[in-house]
């Protein structure tokens, strides 16, 4: 099918660099009205750029109720509707530490970024697809929340597996209306970031831990968000998928 995404309005939060940015990019090849997110109006207007003047930009804070009610109001005053939200945004500014050492300021920030920033985000716009009776909704993880380890930031990984149980029961809840919801959890995608702070050598050894021997990159993890968000996954809902080379393995 050459436009799997055909007039569909979808939204993707974080959208203004990295996986989002290649999964808004990679819908609207797949003929999506996207709908670009962030708090960075110049990195959005870059993006946009890229991929015309029928991509709407929305900026907010997904951790503010508020942001999230008026960029709900926005897309639907010119939309009418929301087919796709993909909750990607969230972050760490976090190193791995021991756990006495984290304090809870940092602890709290990580799981706002990403647990709680990813229900704010679906409480505001679950309504709108309850009354459709249809919709698609794709949140974003982390190999970190699939596999412990001595390296990981232990908040971050703690709300990333959050956000995979979450995302579980959302399916369970939003299924009789129709909506269907799953999660990605990549592992080391090389984004510009990643590409630009981890060293040559580094992203060789990394490489080799990894079963497929390389490293991801956003297309990939964009190509199993627009498997998730068409029709062709139709009977899909309530899944982890690993986009991580094979690194998260019993």
């Amino acid at each position: 099918m050459t436009n799997p995404l055909n007039d569909r309005v979808a939204l993707v939060t974080g959208s203004s660099r990295g996986l989002g940015a290649a999964i808004a990019t990679t819908f609207a090849a797949a003929g999506a009205q996207v709908v670009l997110h962030g708090r960075d109006a110049s990195a959005l207007a870059a993006v946009r750029s890229r991929l015309g003047a029928a991509a709407m930009p929305v900026t907010g804070d997904i951790t503010v109720s508020s942001d999230l009610a008026r960029m709900r109001d926005e897309i639907l005053a010119r939309h009418g509707r929301l087919d796709i939200l993909v909750a990607n945004a969230g972050s760490t500014t976090s190193r791995p530490a021991p756990i006495e050492d984290i304090t809870e300021e940092s602890w709290r920030a990580d799981i706002d970024r990403n647990l709680t920033g990813t229900f704010l985000t679906v409480k505001t716009f679950l309504p709108v697809m309850k009354e459709q009776r249809s919709g698609t909704i794709i949140t974003l993880s982390s190999a970190a929340g699939r596999k412990p380890s001595e390296r990981t930031i232990v908040a971050y990984a703690a709300a990333k597996a959050g956000v995979q149980l979450f995302t579980q029961d959302l399916a369970a809840q939003a299924g009789p209306y129709g909506i269907r919801a799953n999660c990605l959890a990549p592992e080391t995608i090389l984004t510009e970031t990643n590409q630009r702070w981890i060293p040559a050598d580094v992203q060789r050894s990394l490489a080799e831990a990894h079963p497929l021997r390389r490293l991801g990159t956003p297309q990939d993890v964009a190509q199993a968000a627009l498997f998730l968000a068409s029709d062709a996954s139709s009977w899909i809902t309530g899944v982890v998928v690993d986009v991580a080379g094979g690194a998260v393995l019993a």
